[in-house]
């Protein structure tokens, strides 16, 4: 299991984090253990201050470093356990993915309306139904930690 990457930055875990808060974070733990430094640095600290900054780096990745960690009285499920998508969901996520759901039923339900059973109205229905599985991916999934899970680009 990684480390909490707001730790590894010296960072308090809390949602108002900036994207300069986090970028003069990594630069300064950059700083201080990168492999070039003249004493070697620490290649093993700059790696996790790497991956710690990739997760943290924005809004987007730090609500997901947030709602990855156990909250007050929640015990962390181990890794790929289905409590840890139940919790993740609870901890932040259900209405994400509650306006996901609504947006594939209503084009899949538009799609019936208008053309019928047609094989069309098939093929809008796998797109909702395809749209509605990546993107929820990240609701879902037990995270992008340590060869588990990876974010798409």
């Amino acid at each position: 299991m990684s480390a909490d990457p707001f730790a590894v930055l010296g960072l308090t875990a809390h949602p108002d984090l900036t994207d300069d808060e986090v970028r003069a974070a990594w630069r300064r733990v950059a700083a201080a253990t990168h492999p070039d430094r003249d004493d070697g640095g620490d290649p093993a600290a700059f790696a996790a201050a790497a991956a710690a900054y990739t997760d943290l780096r924005t809004r987007t990745g730090r609500g997901e470093a947030l709602a990855d960690r156990p909250g007050p009285g929640v015990r962390s499920a181990p890794r790929g356990g289905g409590g840890h998508r139940l919790g993740r969901i609870r901890r932040g996520r259900p209405a994400v993915l509650a306006a996901r759901v609504a947006v594939a039923a209503a084009v899949s339900l538009g799609a019936v309306l208008a053309a019928g059973a047609r094989p069309a109205t098939y093929a809008v229905i796998a797109g909702a139904a395809t749209w509605l599985a990546r993107t929820a991916r990240r609701e879902l999934a037990p995270g992008h930690k340590e060869g588990t899970v990876t974010r798409p680009r």
